[in-house]
């Protein structure tokens, strides 16, 4: 049976409670499990305990995927995937406009294992063509972009990639499941900071590595070296949130549309960032490939940045996202402050960008203090 996102973010992947007939799964945080008379023992670090399979299930379903495998931190779901994959002598290609700490990961870690890369500055498919070798084995994307909201063309992507014999992998934490399903367009793995939309709540940090089954077995065969597995009680809080993404993410869609039109009508903003703005250049190529457009946006501002956060009364200055309050941040001092000025400006980060990643609360509430920041 088919079922809406709503319901399966609700009830796929949750355990039943036999012995108390609760409707919630329960706990199970035991370290220790018999192996006697089983399949497979499970052990927090082989990623199969309980409540991480309950999770892991949950995401599958949401987006479209055979198997995965939840993780302590995204770094941890992105550089164990990236290993899993890559090995001495191969070459991966990645989208330079990437979020800050996975760009510090690749400049400082990929050489170190022998690992060649390319980074193209450039959100069009055709540029990455050139730059494919013979021992090119990942490309790597994010879409909607940290944090310009540039938006890349999935399906060409992935057909690229598919006739040179390589896997796509994206960063899909700004859409969410809710909002764009890369698996549906051809892409190969996806990865997500459950930090954000997936727990919602600003208090879990876990992310997630999605795709087929057999990709799940070389990923997990790098996972139980490194480590990183999320414990049974994170788990619980994390599918706990899960079920109320499809709600959260609906209205977080309707109130950043609200307030990037908002800022677009004001004189004293610089440049608006959302993919929902019919002048934004990647708005046909969302709306085509995405469900929503999301909570997040950017915008420019001329005066000290830190001086206009400070005005904010109700939008919280936080280096984080995707949580039910709204947050606010400048991208040049935190999430891209690894990335030299040099690099942030060939991507277009501006030291007065600040980046927004909008709450449930009432719009008409976040765009007045906005408007008070501006206006002041």
């Amino acid at each position: 049976m088919s079922l809406d996102k709503k319901t399966q973010c609700v009830h796929s992947g949750s355990l039943e409670d036999r012995q108390y007939k609760g409707v919630v799964s329960p706990v199970y945080p035991s370290t220790a499990y018999d192996y006697v008379d089983v399949d497979t023992y499970a052990y927090p670090r082989y990623f199969n305990t309980p409540n991480q399979k309950a999770v892991k299930d949950k995401l599958c379903a949401l987006e479209n995927a055979e198997d995965g495998i939840i993780f302590g931190s995204g770094m941890a779901a992105i550089t164990t995937t990236l290993f899993g994959i890559l090995k001495k002598g191969d070459h991966a290609v990645f989208q330079n406009d990437l979020y800050g700490g996975t760009h510090h990961a690749i400049t400082t870690q990929m050489e170190r294992f022998g690992i060649e890369y390319t980074l193209v500055d450039s959100m069009h498919w055709e540029d990455y063509e050139p730059v494919v070798r013979p021992n090119t084995k990942v490309i790597y994307v994010e879409t909607p972009s940290n944090p310009l909201l540039k938006i890349l063309d999935l399906k060409a992507m992935a057909n690229l990639a598919r006739s040179r014999g390589i896997l796509t992998l994206i960063d899909n934490t700004f859409a969410s499941p809710i909002n764009q399903n890369p698996l549906d367009h051809g892409i190969d793995i996806v990865l997500h900071s459950g930090t954000k939309y997936l727990g919602g709540h600003s208090d879990i940090c876990c992310g997630v590595a999605l795709t087929t089954s057999a990709l799940t077995k070389d990923i997990w065969n790098s996972s139980i070296n490194l480590g990183g597995s999320l414990n049974p009680q994170m788990c619980h809080l994390l599918e706990r949130s899960l079920k109320t993404l499809a709600l959260r993410v609906k209205q977080q869609n309707i109130n950043a549309q609200r307030i990037a039109e908002y800022l677009q009508s004001s004189p004293k903003v610089g440049g608006v960032y959302y993919p929902g703005l019919p002048d934004h250049p990647g708005h046909e190529l969302a709306k085509e490939q995405m469900l929503g457009y999301g909570g997040m946006l950017s915008f420019e501002v001329n005066s000290d940045p830190n001086e206009f956060v400070k005005r904010l009364k109700l939008i919280k200055s936080a280096m984080s996202l995707g949580g039910v309050e709204s947050t606010i941040t400048c991208p040049a001092q935190t999430s891209h402050s690894k990335i030299n000025a040099e690099e942030r400006a060939k991507v277009g980060i501006k030291d007065g960008l600040l980046r927004m990643s909008v709450g449930i609360e009432e719009a008409d509430d976040l765009i007045a203090d906005l408007d008070h920041a501006i206006n002041r």
